[in-house]
């Protein structure tokens, strides 16, 4: 009989009395946790469920930082050519410079001693900003020309809000280069911050560097986007009669094609618009108004040209000049 035991507490006793029966056994001492250890450890434990975690810090007040290394990482990491200076200047908020300022005043420094010899990113950040927007207003309309100006707007509004901008800034590493009051940095601060490096990509590299640099980390987020996600229809079927107007087609005819469970909590309708007795689009619904709704966005979808089963974006490189959108942007 062969067995394999551990224990920390009576090894050498509990062996002795094992071979005395005439067990084989192995027996092997674990090292634990010391005493003064474990009540230090309870102590700590107890601390954090009261105190909570500590606050972040950011990476700057971390050992083995250099500043100038990282911006330089940043510009090679991306593959652009950023001026240093340029880009240290898209990094700088005025509330660091302000907090700063003050703070050397607290310290007793006269004025002209405390001030800095820096210059803040409004004037980078509006110019991105503006590059920005108008890139991907011409790009929008340029991929899918049937949009009207208030999809155009809806979608561009979507690819510029704070939210998707400073989640898009934060997998890129801006967070940790940004000079900002608070931290973790608010979401306005790192929008603004973004928008200053494109201006100081745009000033460095030009309009083609900055627009595939929009098109690789702002327009492709579209990727797995639905239309009317980012576009607000209030009324579906009043939008595609206008649509319909306009291309001069008959107008929708809405029919049941077929139900089920429509005598349980949980009914499906499945609707068809019918123009010139050919079928436009079908939609399902717990009502059949719901279902019209649905009918007439997936009509309206394929009218826009902004289908499920478009084809994908082209996002493969291209020159300058055989790339439309990109001569609209430089020619603007």
């Amino acid at each position: 009989m062969a067995s394999r035991v551990i224990f920390n507490r009576g090894a050498l006793t509990f062996g002795k009395y094992c071979q005395h029966l005439s067990w084989n056994v192995t027996a092997t001492q674990v090292r634990g946790m010391k005493r003064w250890m474990r009540a230090y450890v309870n102590i700590m434990a107890r601390k954090l469920k009261l105190e909570g975690p500590p606050p972040p810090k950011p990476r700057s007040q971390k050992s083995n930082w250099d500043y100038h290394a990282e911006i330089q990482a940043f510009s090679t990491r991306l593959h652009e050519n950023f001026s240093l200076e340029q880009l240290k200047t898209a990094f700088i908020n005025p509330c660091y410079l302000q907090a700063e300022l003050k703070r050397r005043q607290e310290l007793g420094m006269d004025f002209e001693v405390a001030a800095l010899a820096l210059n803040d990113n409004i004037e980078l950040s509006a110019q991105g900003d503006v590059f920005t927007k108008n890139f991907l207003t011409d790009w929008c309309s340029s991929r899918f020309p049937s949009l009207p100006t208030q999809g155009v707007e809806s979608v561009v509004r979507h690819l510029t809000s704070v939210a998707l901008v400073s989640d898009v800034a934060r997998n890129l590493g801006i967070e940790d280069l940004t000079l900002s009051l608070e931290f973790p940095v608010p979401d306005n601060v790192l929008y603004s911050t973004f928008m200053a490096v494109i201006g100081a990509l745009h000033d460095n590299s030009g309009t083609e560097r900055a627009g595939y640099f929009l098109r690789d980390f702002l327009i492709s987020q579209l990727i797995g986007k639905e239309l009317f996600d980012m576009w607000t229809v209030v009324d579906p079927m009043g939008l595609l009669v206008e649509e319909l107007n306009k291309r001069n087609v008959p107008l929708p005819e809405p029919r049941l094609i077929r139900s089920a469970g429509s005598s349980t909590v949980l009914p499906l309708y499945f609707v068809g618009l019918y123009s010139d007795k050919k079928l436009l689009a079908q939609g399902p619904g717990e009502t059949l108004i719901a279902a019209e709704e649905e009918a007439a966005r997936v009509a309206l979808r394929k009218l826009y040209g902004y289908n499920e089963n478009r084809r994908p974006f082209n996002f493969s490189p291209q020159p300058l000049h055989e790339h439309p959108l990109l001569q609209t942007a430089s020619s603007s």
